[in-house]
């Protein structure tokens, strides 16, 4: 499919440990399996039940779960994986797959789904929810959640006056050794995939092999790795989303935090904005459960929970803002790149094979 990270997730779990983690098999299917119970296949208990493929931060998750389980009385059995893990499953699973709704960090994971032809239409009431240029073009999935790309760096080691104000920059020979970067991110393909509609392909790639060069012996597996080097001093700066550098500071206290964070130029293809989304899988036996919780991710109850998480997402449905101490949604200014534009991140992935960053 769409590459892969080095990780699952984000390790994101409340001290007790995820909800429940199913592989292979949802719970549902091992236990119809196993023992034949009546009711499996659609009805029964298991109509009751919905299984999540969750390419998400399982502490969101979990915590959205449980208030719809709550709510509706409806089993959610979690499986937690990366997203590109998870939608190569569902490829390789095809119409057996036990899953009913996928949701994930990024776009390109649902797009690449969807164009598989393996997403259901989502309900057009919990679409409107959401604002359009959000969601699916074609109504396949619905946006839930946003992040966008910022720079973070260690003010001991490079002044703010000093950092790149342009993506392109980030090859500029005078970052050689300065530069953190984690390709194997699904946050990092979007921007490859802006810098190579903005400015072509002969150029995207001189870009990443520039970057490359710059980031030497700083190529991490994760932006939380990019994060917590910067922040000890290893190296001056690198590019994550602006959650990343959030949550660091909530889990090693301010007075740890020796780094900052700060934005492209307004508009720059480097500038973007990731997506969130979540979709219900054509071959689901329980569609309308599956839609259900759908409806409860974009819903003022759900967004309020991703408003407060520590997660540190825009909420992006039913009008709710974010409760955390960031900069406004409505303040931040991406570069107009669309989801349909962000595909499902295939040229990225073979650009930073072709450069050698994977």
């Amino acid at each position: 499919m769409i590459g892969r990270r080095v990780r699952a997730n984000d390790g994101l779990r409340p001290a007790g440990g995820a909800r429940a983690v199913v592989v292979g098999l949802s719970l549902v299917s091992v236990v119809c399996a196993g023992v034949g119970l009546t009711g499996c296949g659609g009805s029964g208990a298991a109509a009751n039940a919905i299984t999540l493929y969750n390419g998400q931060h399982e502490q969101t998750t979990d915590a959205l779960v449980a208030a719809f389980e709550k709510q509706t009385g409806i089993t959610v059995n979690v499986r937690n994986d990366d997203e590109d893990t998870l939608a190569d499953q569902i490829v390789a699973e095809g119409a057996r797959s036990p899953a009913d709704v996928i949701y994930t960090e990024n776009s390109p994971a649902l797009e690449y789904l969807q164009g598989q032809g393996l997403l259901a239409p989502v309900d057009p009431s919990t679409l409107a929810k959401t604002p359009s240029p959000y969601n699916s073009p074609e109504g396949k999935w619905v946006g839930v959640s946003a992040r966008v790309s910022v720079l973070i760096y260690n003010p001991s080691l490079i002044a703010e006056s000093a950092l790149p104000t342009s993506v392109l920059e980030l090859a500029d020979p005078r970052y050689m050794g300065k530069l953190a970067v984690a390709p194997g991110e699904t946050d990092f393909q979007p921007i490859v995939t802006s810098v190579l509609r903005t400015y072509g392909q002969a150029a995207a790639l001189r870009w990443l092999q520039g970057v490359k060069a710059n980031a030497e012996n700083h190529v991490y597996p994760d932006n939380e790795t990019i994060a917590d080097e910067v922040n000890r001093g290893t190296v001056a700066f690198g590019i994550v989303n602006q959650y990343y550098w959030y949550r660091l500071s909530g889990e090693i206290g301010v007075a740890n935090v020796h780094s900052k964070i700060t934005y492209l130029a307004p508009h720059d293809p480097g500038y973007v904005l990731d997506v969130s989304g979540a979709g219900v899988l054509e071959s689901s036996a329980h569609q309308a459960a599956a839609q259900e919780f759908l409806t409860f991710l974009v819903s003022a109850q759900g967004q309020e929970i991703i408003a407060r998480s520590e997660s540190f997402e825009y909420p992006i449905a039913s009008g709710v803002t974010t409760a955390q101490p960031e900069t406004p949604f409505a303040d931040l200014a991406p570069t107009a790149i669309s989801i349909a534009e962000l595909g499902d991140g295939a040229a990225a992935i073979a650009l930073l094979k072709q450069s050698g960053l994977l």
